[in-house]
């Protein structure tokens, strides 16, 4: 039944020396374990449950080559013959599930966190303080020898092949690339002199580790940065690349630089394998796609178009060690998908914190956060349904738990029923479905539309009461703020109150933010459609243009409305947001040219707007309305009269901490606490 519902991503891959099970790649995803030889153990069990989970091919987040090429002092390396022992944990748990791995070899070059770096050209890259030292003829021969090596020694560790990473702007993107090589001699000048580096490392590697031995070169098909690469460029670079023996081609989209989203939520599922699909005329070798893909029926249409042979996925991985399996057995309703938040995952890389998942906090924590059966089934109660509850009641009842959830709102979700109507934030919609499938299958008792009391839960034999009952909005003390022209966020997003041409969002925290991208938005989600959205980020989907942003402007949809976020701290608002997405929407509301204003003092809301004094200077925004995003309280009611009856109660969620809205924090919680119990 279900090969016949994805006969294409479920078909085997003949790569002639050896077969993978599936068309699914585990793409590489740096979790920070890889860093310690002391979590080698961790790495290897976050590797062996996807391996379990029916992955055809995993591919390890980046290991340097040498010292030069770390990401940061003390990352991840393989350059010496005693660091391979750590790495046979690696490979042995991946093939004790059948499972087939990949090393990346990825030098940082010029994105390198410390003053050791080097580049093609002493040219200092915008995300990292140090300025790299340029390669001497025999440096760059040296780093050409440092890749084969490590391949050789990733051989040794049993990995079934490795990833050369020549994209993102790491150091071999960088010799591709006139921004960044600026030599002249035979390593730089013309693009076949740019090539040469790439191509040299893959040629010596065939050599040094043989026929049988997976080589993926990771591809860089769409620079998204200026004097950047031409189309043919690239494509002349993809068969020189088969020529000198890799297997597998895999695309790598756009620089860590570049100011155009490649992989968070609003952008589109599958929008860039357009690119993977245009090459594919140009080579013979299996081709990988990637970025955005994150269900059964995404891939399969992606490879059923003939746009790849293979589609590569790290993120949904993360979120669901079991998403082949899952697939395979026809319960893709029960797949905890990736809503590609970056919360817990690249937000932690960044911050050099261990990789996690916001919707699934056991991955890369999976010796640590152990959900065993209980050997003493309670009685247990959880009231609200929202992120927290929902985390909480299915592991409660996963380990065989009786349990007893309750929400006086009609549906599950709390705050993901709001966050799932913003646009470019459409995936909540797969969190709340997982989790009601989940509640099904764990047999959980849902009680909705029904508002529950501590003398309600008095007397039912509940062992113990986990209070989730969210937050409650704050009104900041403006006159006027009882107006019926001011609303609060819920008003907004959960109740849909209409809301006139003209607003003022008072709070830029990432409520504000989300209910400014709500407002100045009109009809679909470019989300939902990829030509649109790469029209609006200005993306050349002809190729034509060099990095495929060269001369292309953005060309975005005018906006709803006008709106004004304001806050009071001092400085421009979003500075607080997600590292890693915060730029993001940032751009998205300057582009619907939102006005947003810091260091604000408000005054009073009245028939003219809101009268507030900006940098000293008195000023009225003439609004319709006003809408308060101005933080929150914790929603402590219930857990409060339920200490005073002496009930044994925990609180959970916005009821424990509610200075923002924290979906991680949330879900972390629950599912600990529920494990733990």
């Amino acid at each position: 039944m279900t090969h016949a519902q994805f006969p294409n991503l479920l078909k085997p891959l003949d790569l002639g020396f050896t077969t993978l099970r599936n068309r699914v790649l585990m793409g590489s995803m740096h979790t920070g374990l890889e860093d310690r030889a002391g979590d080698y153990d961790k790495l290897a069990a976050y590797f062996g449950e996807r391996a379990e989970g029916g992955v055809g091919l995993i591919v390890t987040g980046g290991i340097a080559p040498n010292l030069v090429g770390w990401l940061a002092p003390f990352g991840g390396k393989l350059s010496w013959p005693w660091e391979v022992s750590r790495h046979k944990k690696v490979t042995r748990a991946v093939h004790q599930h059948g499972g087939k791995i990949c090393m990346q070899i990825l030098h940082a070059g010029r994105y390198g966190y410390h003053p050791f770096s080097v580049a093609p050209s002493k040219i200092k890259a915008p995300i990292s303080k140090f300025t790299p030292r340029a390669l001497s003829a025999g440096g760059v021969e040296a780093q050409i020898k440092a890749f084969v090596r490590a391949a050789a020694y990733a051989r040794d560790a049993g990995y079934d092949g490795v990833e050369v990473m020549g994209s993102e702007g790491y150091l071999i993107n960088q010799f591709l690339c006139a921004r960044t090589n600026q030599r002249t001699d035979e390593w730089g000048g013309s693009a076949e002199n740019r090539m040469r580096f790439p191509v040299e490392i893959v040629r010596r590697m065939r050599e040094k580790v043989g026929k049988d031995f997976i080589i993926i070169y990771r591809l860089s098909m769409l620079d998204l940065v200026d004097n950047a690469q031409s189309w043919d460029e690239i494509v002349t670079l993809a068969q020189k690349i088969e020529a000198a023996g890799a297997t597998l081609i895999n695309t790598g989209i756009g620089w860590h630089e570049a100011r155009i989203p490649t992989i968070v939520t609003s952008v589109p599922r599958g929008a860039f394998t357009f690119v993977t699909a245009k090459m594919k005329a140009s080579v013979k070798i299996p081709l990988i796609t990637t970025n955005r893909i994150n269900m059964p029926a995404v891939a399969e249409q992606i490879l059923a178009r003939g746009e790849a042979d293979m589609v590569s996925m790290a993120r949904p991985l993360l979120a669901d060690s079991a998403w082949v399996r899952k697939a395979e057995s026809g319960r893709v309703d029960e797949i905890n998908t990736c809503i590609a938040c970056n919360q817990a995952c690249l937000d932690h890389v960044f911050e050099n914190r261990r990789a996690s998942c916001l919707v699934n906090p056991r991955a890369c924590h999976e010796t640590e956060l152990v959900i065993k059966p209980t050997g003493n089934k309670q009685k247990m109660a959880v009231i609200g349904a929202g992120p927290a509850g929902l985390a909480a009641a299915t592991t409660l009842a996963e380990r065989g738990h009786e349990v007893h959830l309750f929400d006086a709102a009609p549906e599950i979700g709390g705050q993901f029923n709001m966050a799932k109507i913003i646009p470019g934030k459409e995936e909540f919609h797969e969190t709340i479905r997982y989790f009601k499938r989940k509640l099904e299958t764990t047999g959980v008792h849902v009680t909705l539309g029904q508002r529950v009391d501590v003398d309600a839960l008095k007397g039912q034999g509940f062992a113990q009461v986990i209070v989730a009952t969210g937050i409650t909005p704050r009104t900041p003390k403006i006159d006027g703020a009882d107006r019926s022209n001011v609303y609060s966020y819920l008003d907004v997003l959960l109740h849909q109150k209409p809301v006139g041409k003209r607003v003022a969002i008072i709070g830029a925290g990432g409520i504000g933010f989300d209910v400014a991208e709500f407002l100045v938005h009109q009809g679909e989600s470019p989300s939902l459609d990829p030509t649109q959205w790469l029209k609006e980020w200005g993306v050349d989907q002809t190729l034509t243009a060099r990095g495929g942003v060269d001369g292309v402007r953005p060309h975005p949809e005018a906006p709803a409305r006008q709106v004004y976020l304001i806050q009071r701290t001092p400085g421009a608002p979003g500075k607080r947001l997600n590292k890693t997405s915060g730029w993001v929407h940032r751009a998205t509301l300057k582009m619907k040219q939102v006005q947003m204003i810091g260091g604000a003092e408000y005054h009073r809301i009245d028939d003219q707007g809101l009268h507030v004094t900006i940098d000293g200077q008195p000023k009225t925004l003439e609004v319709d309305h006003v809408i308060l995003c101005a933080g929150q309280e914790p929603n402590r009611g219930l857990y409060d009269a339920c200490v005073a009856a002496g009930l044994p109660v925990h609180k959970i969620g916005g009821c424990d901490v509610a200075s923002e809205l924290d979906a991680k924090r949330a879900i972390d919680q629950g599912t600990r606490l529920a494990a733990a119990l």
